[in-house]
């Protein structure tokens, strides 16, 4: 069980809340209580039709699409510190979607009359989440074009360069992701098939531009992944 000041500091991370003093977000937390979801728990189905606004304090979560097919394909991939939901105030709707915590999560589940009363009291909350969403639908209209124009491994060249600006981090052997994503999970986020991204991944790998290590993507050339980008 998180104590209370550990409360305060996960929410002083969220992206939206950072412009709230200590006492305001103490203030949240007891207005909003903190849910603890395990890891690979969906926390929201198509079936659900409740308007609620998620801001994750700790873990990672998922959010995918299901075809008639069977085939996944992942609309995003939530770090902790940002919000998502089923809510028209956000413009992101989770409407036929899943949300799955891929990793032990603590969520804050904020209800419309929450957020109105959030952004009623501190306007420059109301500013960040517009920023945070226009930033959010940029990415979202750059990977929809890639599927739509784009080869296989200019889209996962894209992807890994997203990845890199998202979670990366500096390694002696160039930049670093962190989170060991599998073949079938680049897949579902590049539109594709895992046979497709391992050929794709291969080709970028043999031009120099990422390796793998400990089943982890390190970009060895910025340069040359940009250009296979495209």
């Amino acid at each position: 069980m998180l104590l209370p000041k550990e409360k305060i500091r996960l929410l002083s991370m969220v992206d939206v809340l950072e412009p709230l003093s200590e006492e305001e977000l103490e203030e949240f937390s007891w207005r909003v209580p903190d849910t603890h979801v395990e890891q690979g728990r969906i926390f929201y189905s198509p079936g659900d039709r409740s308007e609620a606004l998620f801001m994750l304090k700790k873990g990672r979560v998922r959010i995918y699409k299901v075809t008639p097919d069977g085939w996944e394909f992942t609309l995003a991939v939530v770090e902790a510190g940002t919000m998502f939901g089923e809510m028209a105030l956000t413009a992101q709707r989770l409407r036929e979607a899943y949300a799955e915590a891929t990793e032990p999560s603590d969520i804050c589940i904020l209800k419309s009359e929450d957020l109105e009363h959030l952004i009623r009291e501190n306007p420059d909350v109301g500013m960040r989440m517009i920023r945070v969403l226009s930033e959010r639908l940029r990415l979202c209209e750059t990977r929809l074009e890639d599927i739509g124009i784009k080869d296989v491994p200019a889209r996962l060249a894209n992807l890994i360069l997203q990845l890199v600006e998202s979670e990366g981090i500096m390694a002696p052997e160039g930049p670093r992701i962190p989170t060991q994503y599998t073949h079938r999970q680049l897949a579902t986020m590049v539109g594709s098939s895992r046979e497709s991204v391992t050929r794709a991944f291969t080709r970028l790998q043999k031009a120099g531009a990422v390796k793998l290590r400990h089943r982890r993507i390190y970009v060895k050339d910025v340069a040359a992944l940009e250009r296979a980008a495209g």
